[in-house]
């Protein structure tokens, strides 16, 4: 029996990648891709319109793309109908509503399957404060990833 592994950049990019492999399976079948479902879900959680120059902003930040990337993926969108656009802010139409609601059924049964078959004695019994450690952590390495990127000019 081999060893369980130190939590470190390893593990988690490998959870991450196999995770998101089983994601992209899952958006490949409602036609649309993770750029794209990233996209849906900032409109989303901004109350389905944002200004375009934040939608950039945040899609360049999050996903580590430059702007005409992320210009192109919302230009995708609003050619496939699920965004509206105009000059200044970007909105989702009726059908890009129920994608992203489809999107987060799937995500839902997808985070059911893989963490369904994680022995209970791994999580239920870690108190909140150590959930909320690790979410510090995770979000501190982000916070300087995303600095050193920025002081590199990436």
């Amino acid at each position: 029996m081999s060893p369980t592994p130190a939590l470190d950049g390893q593990v988690l990019g490998q959870a991450h990648h196999a995770t998101r492999a089983v994601l992209e399976r899952e958006l490949a079948r409602l036609g649309i891709s993770f750029t794209q479902s990233v996209v849906l879900s900032v409109v989303a959680r901004q109350g389905g319109e944002v200004e375009r120059a934040t939608l950039t902003d945040r899609i360049t930040g999050a996903l580590k793309v430059d702007e005409p990337a992320a210009r192109a993926t919302i230009a995708e969108l609003a050619e496939a109908g699920l965004l509206r656009q105009d000059d200044a802010r970007v909105a989702l139409t009726a059908a890009g509503r129920d994608v992203r609601g489809r999107v987060d059924d799937a995500v839902a049964g997808i985070t059911a399957r893989l963490y369904a078959g994680i022995p209970a004695r791994l999580y239920a019994g870690i108190p909140a404060e150590e959930m909320a450690v690790a979410g510090r952590v995770l979000s501190l390495v982000k916070r300087r990833a995303d600095e050193d990127l920025a002081a590199s000019g990436g």
